[in-house]
């Protein structure tokens, strides 16, 4: 018998079923939102709670969002058909640019089809083998492997180490240094210490870049971000975000910057130069997000408040939560199998909440990861909690 390819490949299916590490996809048959009509595997629709989706401000399905989405495919059409540089820019792509900038506070954005093509194409095209960057250990995977791509030098700091960072840039000699955090961290739900390592950034002469991803439109006074919550606005080089999450949920993503570096994207940065420009509706809908988010003062409120709601109950009620003062809420099992069998519990149970394990998180640290939106209620938050224990009780974790 000849064993192929295929036959490794399953080889290879076949372990991660072993070891718990398989992950399934459910089929949601309805819009995002913080209740959403699921398929399980015998193609039975449920209605459940959401409380896993980035939907941090319950814009996903926003009318006023949709309105705008609808008006841009009939005035600008459905898609560019080309890169931006050829034919693929529209004035609407420029004014999204401008309004990021604006909103960021920076001098110059670029978009692109994704966060991850941003994060991929950022440090190849600004940075050589004379350059170093330092980076937090648990950095998004997107920013791994932009950094990977090039020659530039790395060193990893443990997470949120200020006093193993300090060493290394103090050792480094290199012509350009760049630190690299997420401003709030996805798995783990906890904050980058951004003041600590923008006076780092400033006593070694080092650009700051900060992944704000899950920040943008929800952290800070106004929803700026990470940068806007510690104050230090002027001090973060760079962000990358995303239109994926608090912005709406679509896609694309940006970088914001010093107007030098933009434009040395513009003529470098392969993800840009190489993909399609982003289609108008959706470029359409995240100027409406923006503008949303602008005003959503009561919105961050009440999500704050929510998600205050959300730990303190958890913790009454004897869940090991990790620490942290974002919606993110990781409730750890640390065995891969517990927390599928949690997850599928809680679909029975009418609570959709999705089990983490490695490699999207280390080995022997999986958990539930909780995420609030503006969109819960307390009455929904305390069913869910409810069920929560249940599900706690007949797994004896």
């Amino acid at each position: 018998m000849v064993y192929t390819s295929k036959d490794i490949y399953q080889d290879q299916l076949n372990e991660l079923l072993k070891s718990g590490l398989y992950k399934e996809e459910w089929t949601i048959t309805s819009s995002q939102g913080t209740n959403i009509t699921v398929a399980d595997n015998n193609e039975i629709e449920k209605n459940i709670l959401n409380l896993c989706a980035n939907n941090y401000l319950g814009l996903s399905n926003n009318e006023k969002i949709r309105d705008a989405a609808k008006a841009a495919l009939e005035d600008r059409g459905y898609g560019m058909s080309s890169v931006r540089f050829i034919c693929g820019t529209q004035d609407i792509h420029k004014e999204l640019e401008n309004k990021l900038s604006k909103f960021l506070e920076k001098e110059d954005s670029i978009l692109f089809a994704s966060a991850f093509d941003a994060n991929t194409a950022l440090f190849e095209a600004v940075l050589t083998d004379k350059d170093e960057i330092f980076s937090d250990k648990l950095v998004h995977a997107s920013l791994i492997d932009g950094m990977r791509l090039c020659k530039a030098k790395k060193q990893i700091y443990e997470h949120s180490d200020m006093e193993d960072l300090h060493k290394k840039l103090a050792s480094s000699k290199a012509r350009i240094k760049m630190i690299v955090t997420d401003g709030v961290f996805s798995m783990d739900g906890d904050l980058a210490k951004l003041d600590e390592i923008a006076l780092l950034a400033e006593k070694h002469d080092a650009l700051l870049v900060v992944d704000d991803c899950h920040a943008t439109g929800f952290i800070g006074e106004n929803g700026k971000g990470t940068h806007e919550y510690f104050q230090i606005k002027e001090k973060v080089d760079i962000i990358t975000t995303t239109f994926g999450k608090a912005l709406g949920g679509a896609m694309g993503g940006s970088i914001s910057g010093p107007k030098e570096i933009i434009e040395l994207l513009r003529q470098k940065a392969r993800p840009y130069l190489f993909s399609n420009a982003l289609m108008p509706a959706i470029v359409a809908g995240t100027l409406q997000a923006l503008q949303l988010v602008e005003n959503a003062h009561e919105e961050r409120k009440h999500l704050n408040e929510m998600s205050n709601f959300w730990k303190e109950g958890l913790v009454d009620s004897g869940f090991d939560i990790k620490e942290g003062s974002t919606p993110i809420v990781p409730i750890m099992l640390y065995d891969a199998k517990i927390s599928q069998e949690f997850s599928k519990k809680l679909f029975e149970n009418g609570i959709y909440a999705v089990g983490f394990f490695f490699p999207v998180v280390p080995k022997e640290q999986a958990r539930i990861r909780t995420q609030i939106s503006a969109s819960h209620t307390k009455e929904q938050l305390e069913n869910a909690l409810d069920v929560f224990i249940k599900v706690k009780k007949e797994l004896k974790v």
